[in-house]
């Protein structure tokens, strides 16, 4: 139980600081976009580099991402056809709500929990790897073509060389895609080129929870800009459906038990990551929706961690 409430203070107090500095007006609305603008285009990318390069891709085989995939399809197709088909939101909050409802807080809030709940900080990799080289590519793919043809009118032609060619120059999928290549060549940088990097990296994370805290301070209330009832779905979503999928297919499907069942489920019951209020202030797309549903599954996770690990534990 320590390493799940050790995690949430960590994250909860630099939210707080920035919730602080906001208040004190030290940072402001110009100072959250400089921060996720700095995580986006750089610190982003060299945490990916440095994380997934030291990654061991015999986990992409393994059945604890297969589980993982399962958990995070069902919770986004639930979501895309709410969206699509009752809410009738645009296709761009249907992007960020997709991934409010599945993509996990896998890395500074999974780590710490793998590493000492579940005592092997490697369980969190299958999730971390479905997530940057499955979900994140094809939700940014959407997003990237959405920024880029906005106000333009395309031909059908250049719309498909759009979709096939801009992800690539995203920096996040760039760098995702140098730490892959390096951890399937097994190749380990040089000192002179990982320290600089793993050094930026270290920026990725605080500088996110930074201007999620911000957003707090210099935004609408959590609640007062998003139906509430829109995010509670999202949070059941994310909370209640993504591992109960993911638990179901682990057990009944690939059999897995003990440790691994357990490390499959507490990791897709982890709450919206702050990358999604990234991603969403990024492309101007749904950002009080991402805010809203970080802050909602980061406080409703709590209960939910500790009844996986009472019951599966």
């Amino acid at each position: 139980m320590g390493g799940v409430v050790a995690g949430f203070v960590t994250i909860m107090s630099i939210i707080g600081l920035g919730i602080l500095l906001a208040q004190l007006k030290i940072l402001d609305a110009a100072a959250q976009q400089m921060l996720t603008r700095l995580t986006f285009y750089v610190a982003g990318p060299a945490l990916m580099i440095t994380v997934l390069g030291g990654t061991d891709v015999s986990r992409l085989f393994s059945a604890n991402l297969l589980a993982s995939i399962g958990g995070v399809a069902v919770s986004a197709a639930f979501f895309i056809g709410l969206a699509r088909l009752t809410w009738r939101r645009s296709a761009g909050d249907t992007v960020i709500g997709t991934f409010a409802s599945c993509y996990v807080n896998a890395g500074n809030l999974g780590l710490p929990i793998a590493a000492y709940v579940l005592q092997d900080a490697s369980q969190v990799v299958p999730m971390l790897i479905t997530q940057l080289v499955l979900l994140q590519p094809l939700g940014l793919a959407v997003l990237d073509v959405i920024s880029r043809s906005r106000g333009t009118e395309l031909s059908q032609a250049r719309r498909w060389l759009l979709r096939l060619c801009q992800p690539f120059g995203n920096p996040l999928l760039i760098g995702s895609l140098i730490g892959l290549l390096l951890s399937v060549l097994r190749v380990d940088l040089p000192a002179p080129v990982h320290n600089p990097l793993a050094l930026v990296g270290g920026m990725a994370v605080p500088a996110m929870l930074l201007a999620y805290g911000v957003s707090l301070r210099t935004g609408p209330l959590p609640g007062a800009g998003e139906p509430p009832g829109q995010i509670a779905v999202i949070a059941a979503l994310k909370l209640v459906v993504q591992p109960l999928a993911a638990f179901l297919l682990a057990r009944y499907v690939l059999g897995l038990q003990s440790g691994e069942l357990l490390a499959v489920t507490v990791v897709a019951a982890l709450p919206t990551a702050q990358n999604v209020f990234m991603f969403a202030v990024r492309y101007g797309q749904a950002e009080v929706l991402a805010r809203d549903a970080i802050f909602v599954t980061t406080l409703a996770s709590v209960p939910v961690l500790l009844l996986i690990a009472a019951l599966l534990g």
